[in-house]
């Protein structure tokens, strides 16, 4: 630290430092001494400056307390031992006090006792002896020493030497104490080591109290918390992993993906023994007759109960009658002879048959008439008079029924009476003989005739 050496005794450093002949002078002085003179070198432009400083030299200093770390302090009254500024020893007022370790500093004392680097309570750090320090020097003289602690990762930090030769202080070192070998009382200790847990190193897991260096994965010792831990049912912690491997599903498909085998952990013994036994065949153990499944007769339990039509059927059961396809409930199709099955084949077995109903191409009948013939089919019992299918007569059930002017007919039975094309409710056309025609026969039979009512206008129509 360096003093102005001409008028002022003004404290310099970096930025207003001017030297001349070996000397020191702050930058206001210099140009007092050895700056130019006269007219437009003065305050302003215009001025005339003819100051030399020859009237302020050979002032005697003011009295002094003595300066510390190049800190002049006049002015200044004594305090009493112990209560004043920690640096000079004079009282502090408190429109200048700065607080640092219980006590009150000047504010021009507040200073690195290093590098006098002013500070603040922002990057103040009070060191072991007693005096405050900035961050930098503070890591110098009391921070860690060695690889890895310099300017950068990788460089070498080692112990700071004083002016004087001799090393810096170093921090106080504090005398770690293995609490591990603090042995508490069976069942009150920590699981691993059987040590006493204090609260300041607890870690709690499964109700009990762990050291925080020994709550780590039994296999692997990765160190644990409280989301990677898993409690294992030897009572015992693990990570993930490690609970995964000794204590989860093992078999093909709870590997690292769905396929692989994962069997990490277990010898062939203990893999046969996981192995799941076969589930009972409940199709063998036969039900009440009329109350279990209408296939095979077994019992149904609620696990693989299917219903349909009002009955339960196992679920392996559950298939089309004819082709074997699994069926669910869009799918299937109840027969009139108590049976299941897919669309296709109920289609087959009862829906209606003839020209039009085919694959593509359709069927096409090469004789002179036409209308393909009505096919005959006697698949149900006959219902009493009046209440069947108007056409053939028979029982008409709810999934097969189409209504016509109060009447129930087979959907294979809803055609026409003359030309048997299918019909549906826009096509429909009811007679006064109580059949039903599509709308060509209907016109036909009972539509008016005679000029103007054939195919287009002026056209005799006697059909």
């Amino acid at each position: 630290m360096h003093l102005c050496a001409g008028l002022c005794n003004k404290l310099l450093d970096s930025t207003n430092c001017t030297e001349h002949e070996g000397e020191l002078f702050c930058k206001v002085c210099h140009a007092r001494k050895y700056g130019p003179k006269g007219y437009g070198f003065g305050g302003g432009a215009g001025c005339l400056s003819m100051d030399t400083g020859e009237h302020l030299e050979g002032k005697p200093e003011e009295a002094t307390n003595g300066h510390t770390n190049g800190v002049v302090k006049t002015g200044k009254i004594k305090a009493p031992e112990g209560e004043g500024c920690p640096r000079c020893g004079c009282i502090v007022y408190a429109a200048e006090q700065m607080l640092a370790r219980g006590r009150p500093w000047h504010k021009e004392c507040f200073k690195c006792n290093a590098c006098t680097k002013t500070l603040d309570s922002v990057n103040c750090c009070e060191g072991p002896d007693k005096d405050i320090y900035c961050k930098v020097c503070y890591g110098k003289r009391f921070g860690p020493k060695g690889y890895g602690y310099g300017q950068g990762a990788g460089a070498l930090q080692c112990d700071v030497m004083l002016e004087d030769g001799s090393n810096a202080p170093v921090a106080p070192k504090t005398t770690l104490v293995d609490t591990t070998s603090i042995k508490a009382p069976p069942g009150q200790g920590c699981p691993r080591c059987g040590g006493v847990v204090f609260a300041a190193e607890q870690v709690l897991a499964k109700g009990s109290m762990w050291h925080r260096k020994c709550f780590k994965c039994r296999d692997c010792t990765k160190t644990l918390d409280s989301i990677l831990a898993c409690d294992g049912p030897d009572k015992d912690v693990y990570c993930k992993t490690c609970y995964g491997k000794k204590w989860g599903p093992h078999g093909y498909g709870f590997a690292c993906g769905s396929g692989f085998l994962q069997t990490d952990g277990l010898n062939e013994q203990q893999i046969s023994q996981l192995r799941p036994f076969a589930n009972p065949d409940t199709t063998s153990i036969k039900a009440p007759l009329g109350q279990g499944c209408p296939r095979c007769g077994g019992m149904v339990y609620a696990a693989e109960q299917q219903l349909a039509k009002g009955t339960m059927w196992h679920k392996k059961c559950f298939n089309c009658s004819q082709c074997h396809r699994p069926l669910d409930s869009v799918l299937a199709c109840d027969g009139p002879d108590k049976e299941i099955y897919c669309k296709a084949c109920y289609g087959k077995n009862f829906g209606p048959k003839g020209f039009g109903y085919g694959h593509s191409p359709t069927l096409f009948c090469s004789s002179e008439n036409t209308t393909a013939p009505r096919p005959q089919q006697n698949i149900g019992p006959l219902a009493p008079e009046g209440q069947g299918c108007p056409r053939c007569g028979q029982m008409v059930y709810a999934a097969e029924q189409m209504i016509s002017k109060n009447k129930t007919w087979h959907r294979r039975c809803f055609t026409c009476g003359d030309c048997n094309r299918s019909l549906d409710s826009t096509t429909l056309n009811d007679s006064p003989d109580g059949n039903i025609y599509c709308k060509s026969c209907y016109g036909r039979r009972y539509g008016p005739k005679g000029v103007g009512y054939g195919m287009g206008a002026g056209v005799l129509s006697m059909a």
